[in-house]
Parts: C-alpha cells; structure tokens; sequence
C-alpha cells in the first residue's frame, strides 16, 4: 500500500471546524452527487466544517468527482489518494488529517438530513458533558425510493443524553452514524484486519471504552439515511456471505472486543455484552432467515466458528441473555447461547402446548433438548399414553445440529402430564405462556376456544359489519356452507387448485367446490368458456367474502399470506376453514424456514424422498404424519394424461424454463402476489446466461436441424420483462397467463431449467432434463429461497448439470442424439423418484380432505 498523498485541499477562512467528515470512497461515483448535496444542503455554519475524502484505489470517476467539488466546496476540503487497501485503512489515513473537534465516517453512498450537522451542535452546546453522539439512522431502498425503520429507531424517538452505564436497552451506533470527540480518539485507529465489517463497531466500543464517561447523546432529530442498494453490493449487504465474518471478525472481533473491556473494568460492562449480543442476533437470525446467505459456514470453518461462539457466550453473563431487549431473541436462541454450546445434556424445564385438533381430541406438545434425549413419559390419566403421532425436529445453525425439537401429537381427552427424566415439567400455552403442570380435557379445549361474544356484544358487532350479517343470513349459508375453495394464485389459475376444482366438479358433485380468482385475467375467461364458470367466485368481491367467511376448507397450490390469510377476511372473522397446501411443486429444498411457521392441515407431497425430508425424524420441519400425505400433486394427473396422449415428433419443444431469484425482486407489498422486476434486471448474471443460451447458434441450429422450437418460458415473477429480452425471432416466447403450460410439458423433447421444481413436471411425463447452473455456489448457499435439502442434483437430477452456455448447449446435443430421450442413469432415477403414476391424485388429496373432518380412530 502506498501512503495517502493530498490531491486536493479547499480551506475556507475560518479557526478549528467543529466537525470533520472523513469518508472512504471506492467506487460509489454513481452515489457522490447524492452525498454532496446532502452535505452542502446543512443548515449548519459550513465554514466550520472539514470533509476529508479518501479515494482509496477507485477505477471508476470518483477521484474526479470528488476534485471537482473540491474546487468549489463552501467548507474545507481535503481529498486524499492510495492504493487500494479497504475501508478501515482509508478511513485511518483521513483521520490523520481530521481537525475537528469531533469527528464522524459518513458513508460515501449514504446522506444525512440537512438538520444533522446542526442537531448535534445544539446536542454538544446543551450537554458538555457528553462523549459520543449518536445518529438516527433510516434504512433507505434504493429499489424502491421507501423508508424503513432501523431496527434500533426506538432509540431516537426524541433527542436524549443516556449513560451507557446504567441504561439497559441502549446500545451505542457505529463510528459511521456517530460523531466522536477527536482527542478522546487520539491515537486509536480502525483495525483494518476485521474484514468484511465491525471495524466501525469495534472503534466505537473502544473509544467509548477511553473516554472519561459513557455519557451518550442519542438525537433523533439528526437523520443518517443508510442507503440499502438495489443489486445488493454495498459491504454490510454482501458481508454476510463473506469468509471473514465466521472466522475473522467472531475471533478478533468479538472475543477480543471482551477481553478488552474486561482488562479495561474489571468485568465486561453490561452495554459492551449487549452490543455483542445485537451483533450475534444477526448472525441467528440470518440462520433463521429464510433465504440464508451463510455460503462461508460449512466445515472446518463451521466448526471453528462454533467454537469461538462458545468462548464467546461464555463471557456473556447468563441474566444479561435473559434480559436482552434491543433487539429479538427467539427462545432458542436464548438457549443455544446459555446451552447449545457447552457440551453438556439439557433440556427445557416445561413442555409447550401450541395447537389443538378439536375434531381429532389431538393436543401437539412440545419440548426441546440439546444432547441426548430426555427419558419421556406422557401420561393420560395418570397412565402411560404413547403419542399418536410423534417425531425429532433439527435445529440447525452454524452447520451442525445445536438443538432437537421434540413434537407430539397426543391424545387431549384427559388430564395430561408429561414427564422429562422423570420429573414432571409444566406446560406452557405457547412458549412464554402461563404454565401449570396438568391440564384437563377441557381444560385444553378451553385454552384453544376461540374468543367468545355476549349475545349483546355480538348483535352489536353483527349491525355495524354488514358481510357478517350477509354471511350468516340463510342465503348464503345455503349456498356456501360447507363450501371447498381453491385457489392458485389470486390473480392466475392453471395449477393444481384448478386441476383438483375440475375433478371435484367433475366427479364429486356431492362437495360443495368453488374456484377463486380475480375477475376477467385470461384464466378467469379460460374457465368461464370450458363450462366452470358457474362456481367461479371474483377475488375479492363481497360474494367471495360470503364464502369465505362460510368455507369449511381452503385448498390451494400456494401459502402465501394473502392466499391463506387473507386481510379482507381477517377484518370481519378469524377463519374456521381448514388449510390444505396443495403446493407449487416438489419440495427438493429446505423450505422450513419458510414453511414451518405457517399452519396446514394437510401438506401433500409426491415423492418418497420429499415425504421423509418432511415429516421424517430429523428433518427441520415441524410436520409430522398427522399433516403430510404423500398423494402425488393433482396436476400430476393431467401430466399423466398428457404424456399418453403427446409422444413422438409432437414433442416439438425444446422448453427453457428457469425459475427466479429473490435478489432480482424487491419484496412483495402486503396483501400482494405481483412482483415488480428490479429496473437493473438486465445488468445481472441471470439475465445475460440465459439470453446467451437463447441466442447460441449452436442451440438455433439444433432445433432447426432436429425440427423443434426453442420455446422460452420464464417463471411468472420474471414474465414482466419477458417482451423486453433480446431473443432471437426462433425463440417462441410462452407465458403462463390463460396458457396450458401441462401442454408445454408434454410438448417438450427435453426441458432445460436451472432450480426450478418444474423439472419434476417433465421427469414425470419421461422428458429428459438439463440443469444449466451458473450461479449454483450463490443459489446453494440459501441466497435464493431456502436452502440445499435432501435432492443433490448431481446424485438425484434427472439429467445433466453444467454451468456454463456452452455445456447446456452440448448437454441438449447429447440428448437429442440420443432421440430426445434420457441416457439410461437418469431414467432410472426417474423411476425411482416417482413409484406410483396412476392418475389417482386428485382422489388421494381429497380424501385427505375429507378426513379432517372424521374423528380419529382409537
């Protein structure tokens, strides 16, 4: 590294500023114009200001950019340049120009409010006192021009002086969204070796651990704008995924941070341990996250990490992990830092009750332990009562299993006991609930009741809710008792929700079956003209709320919470109906995350495999057999049809099909299903593997010299942009919009996909498949939707896999030389994949319905 060298300095008349800014700038050109403005719009005394900019290495403009401002800045200047060396280290050479008499490391790609500089100013001049001042940061989303709270905004609900040493549910910000008092930072420096973040964290805490007090001034009042980036490649976004932060940043981050503190006082300060266990929050609840980004934790690093956890958790004090309030902390990530790392056998002292199967008389009882299982007794009347349906949940950090999850179903009419090694333990109505030690029948019934009304109370309610009163009227309870619904999507059909609608209309006119889905999109015109309009309800329309309201089930392919919960049920009644997840596909991943917290009381399955990933003994599901049936998906059935109908030359496509990605969307709005596509959708990795696939001459010759048609249908989240891809006029362009896509399946000669769940679609029909992987290290390590699970495409696939255009092209070579079948490996694997392909599926799944509604046999 070479030294830092002044390019530029503008000084303005004027003593000692009050502030200096030092910035680090490595290519954020695009963002410097935001940053400036933001600093030349402070109602502050600009002549008191020094900003010391430090280009560290750019290959893009920024130098420039910055010169140029230099030039004609209100306030003093300093611009600096060297060699590529990081944050920290470039930070560290500004600070050796920093005059002010407080000194803070605004972000070159962030913006303050143009109050901020004066805030803490009016601050410091009322407290003289005060040693560290802290700034209200707002998380800003480039995508989408929004606001968001940081998760510590109930620090900054006003301006305020706090002593960090008695406070209890204050933590300091980083050196970024804070200002220091430049001789109490004296000869302290960042530690350009925690990479790829904390270095801000660890200057804080140890220049707070210097100063004469930790008297703090949160204000409010001054506003840091945190600018969370579109294509997510600021450090602390792309951070996550790093090497470093299981390895370096735990070791001589963390543990060394609280042996410091220790050294310092005597005994790790309360605020120091809290701010440990915000920063490790992060670290849990990534893990917990549904897609997790952990692509470094694996392996010796895994097991490393997990050992400095331990040394770490073994300095935290047990009753300042109890009390944490900062930030969340589920309970068992309570438990994994005050147990799950020592070693040692334990088990919780209580065993939680969180649902009931009122038909059933079933009662789900749950416990968790770490080691070797407890001795268990579940009693009944004071005898020993076997579960009904039992299993072992893993709960997986860090890349082992720290904790099991117990689940039992067990027999609710009596009084229930449970017994761990002998000892009786209480039961809790939810993991914080009230606890006793027995419950009765109806004791448990009771506690799952569902609010009742006084008849007055309830007439009361009943006059100012008008769907209510038109719901409970004889008309429409007429109508809609008892009514199945099913849904796909809220605004497309075309999956197994409609495949099951049309059987049940077609064969079980004794279920009382209605389809939902918004008015007049293709699929609603689609189904009015095949004859099934009838029992087609508009979405969202006060007939539907009439229904739903009198529902006794909900059937569909999707579970998101605008398709299981809807908000405009939700405003007039908590739902009755039960929930059958008839999924989208073939679960090959490790959806748990996702799936686990939301209820069902049936979840079909299709495969042997994809059965005991879910309900099998040490799966991280919380499903059991009570829930999962494997019934096969009801568009399976119509596959079956189609692949006896379509053989031969009338395989006339060779069908790309690949599926999204979570970083190319930005977040759904509530109540929503619709994606909007991110306006950089044509700059990612995606979009230029999969255009270079569509426009290889190799691909267009291929399907010309074999007479089939490359045919393009991208997942419904990516369909916005479809019209707008550069593909050559060879290329047909499908959609799922009004379309049968069963029909392209069966049409396909061979499909190519990169993740998608549709794969299973073709290898059910005996289409051979190729799996084009560009991204799979990013995609494996849970930076899509969930995680790797049980399917290992290379072991498990049903073709190929390859990750670069020219080998898919090759790989769709092989197979049509091969006659557009698969070589015998992958057939086989097919086979084995799926059993039993009968065309009964639809009459599986319902009845898996209907014995929801039958008591159990005992």
């Amino acid at each position: 590294m070479t030294e830092a060298t002044p390019d530029t300095v503008t000084t303005p008349d004027g003593g000692r500023p009050l502030f200096s800014i030092v910035s680090a700038v490595y290519n954020v050109s695009r963002y410097l114009a935001e940053y400036v403005d933001s600093i030349e719009a402070q109602t502050f005394d600009l002549s008191r200001l020094q900003v010391v900019l430090v280009d560290d290495g750019s290959t893009d403009d920024s130098r420039e950019v910055l010169e140029a401002w230099a030039a004609r800045a209100a306030c003093e200047v300093v611009v600096l340049h060297q060699e590529n060396a990081g944050q920290a280290a470039a930070r560290n050479a500004g600070l050796e120009r920093a005059t002010g008499e407080w000194v803070t490391f605004i972000d070159p790609d962030d913006t303050v409010n143009e109050g901020f500089l004066s805030s803490m100013a009016a601050f410091v001049a009322a407290h003289p006192e005060v040693q560290f001042l802290s700034a209200n940061v707002v998380l800003r989303h480039e995508g989408t021009g929004e606001l968001g709270k940081h998760p510590r905004w109930k620090m900054y609900t006003d301006d305020r002086l706090v002593d960090l040493d008695v406070a209890t549910s204050f933590i300091p910000g980083s050196s970024t969204t804070s200002i220091m008092r430049r001789e109490v930072i004296g000869d302290l420096r960042f530690n350009a070796g925690l990479r790829p973040n904390f270095e801000d964290g660890d200057f804080a805490v140890r220049y707070l651990l210097r100063a004469p007090s930790r008297q703090t001034g949160f204000v409010g009042s001054a506003k840091y704008f945190y600018r969370k980036r579109a294509d997510q490649s600021s450090t602390l976004q792309t951070g996550i995924s790093a090497v470093g932060r299981y390895s370096t940043v735990p070791r001589e981050g963390y543990l060394a941070l609280l042996h410091h503190a220790r050294e310092q006082s005597g005994e790790i300060p309360m605020w120091v341990q809290h701010v440990m266990l915000y920063e490790l929050s992060w670290y849990f609840s990534s893990e917990d996250a549904m897609a997790n980004s952990a692509s470094a934790i694996e392996g010796e690093l895994a097991a490393s990490f997990r050992a400095t956890l331990g040394e770490i958790a073994e300095l935290l004090s047990p009753d300042v992990v109890d009390s944490f309030s900062i930030r969340k902390l589920q309970p068992h990530w309570r438990d994994i830092l005050l147990h799950g790392l020592r070693g040692t056998s334990w088990h919780t002292p209580y065993a939680v009750i969180d649902q009931f199967d009122r038909t059933k008389k079933l009662v789900r009882v749950l416990y968790r332990y770490i080691g070797e299982p407890p001795a268990e007794k579940v009693t009944l009347r004071g005898r020993a009562t076997p579960p009904v349906f039992a299993k072992v949940r893993a709960i997986d950090f860090f890349g082992d299993t720290l904790m099991w999850e117990r689940i039992l179903w067990v027999d609710a009419r009596g009084t229930l006991e449970v017994r761990l090694d002998g000892a009786r333990v209480e039961l809790l109505g939810g993991w914080t609930g009230v606890r006793t030690r027995a419950l009765g029948a109806r004791a448990i019934a009771n506690r799952f009741r569902r609010p009742g009304r006084r008849r007055k109370e309830a007439l009361a309610r009943l006059k100012v809710d008008p769907v209510r009163v038109l719901a409970a009227r004889g008309p429409a309870r007429k109508q809609f008792t008892d009514a199945w619904v099913l849904m796909d999507r809220i605004h497309d059909a075309n999956d197994s929700g409609e495949i099951l609608y049309r059987w049940l209309r077609d064969n079980r006119p004794d279920v009382n079956a209605w389809f939902a889905l918004e008015k007049d999109t293709p699929d609603w015109k689609r189904l009015q003209a095949d004859g099934y309009g009838s029992h087609l309800v508009a979405h969202g329309s006060l007939r539907w709320k009439l229904l739903m309201i009198n529902a006794a089930h909900l059937i569909s392919s999707h579970i998101d919470a605008p398709v299981q919960r809807p908000p405009a049920i939700l405003q007039h009644v908590q739902p009755k109906w039960k929930f059958t997840f008839l999924q989208h596909g073939v679960i090959k991943d490790d959806l748990s995350k996702w799936l686990n917290p939301k209820q069902m009381d049936v979840f079909v399955t299709s495969t042997p495999g994809e059965y005991e990933s879910i309900a099998g003994d040490g799966s991280p599901y919380v499903f059991t057999a009570k829930e999962v049936a494997m019934t096969g998906l009801p568009r399976f059935d119509r596959l079956h049809e189609k692949a006896q109908r379509i053989t031969g030359d009338a395989c006339d496509l060779i069908l790309v099909a690949p599926t999204w990605r979570n970083w190319l969307v930005p977040p759904l709005k509530a109540g929503s299903q619709r994606r909007v596509i991110d306006s950089h959708f044509f700059e990612t990795e995606y979009a230029r593997a999969w255009t270079a696939f569509l426009r290889s001459p190799e691909l267009t010759e291929l399907a010309a010299r074999t007479g089939r048609t490359v045919a393009f249908l991208p997942h419904p989240n990516i369909q916005p942009v479809l019209a707008k891809m550069d593909l050559p006029d060879s290329v047909l362009r499908l959609s799922f919009d009004g379309a049968d896509v069963q029909e392209y399946f069966a049409r396909s000669a061979v499909m190519v996909t990169d993740y998608s769940s549709m794969a299973f679609n073709a290898a059910y029909m005996d289409r051979p498949v190729v799996y084009f992987q560009f991204d799979a290290q990013r995609v494996m390590a849970g930076g899509h939707v969930g995680r790797a699970g049980y399917f290992q495409y290379p072991r498990d696939g049903f073709g190929p896999v390859v990750d670069d255009v020219e080998a898919a092209v090759a790989a769709v070579a092989d197979i049509a030389e091969n006659g557009y079948a698969a070589r015998p490996e992958f057939q086989a694997r097919i086979d084995a994949t799926f059993p039993l392909r009968d065309g009964q599926c639809c009459a599986r799944v319902t009845a898996a319905v209907e014995a929801l509604d039958r008591p159990l046999a005992r």
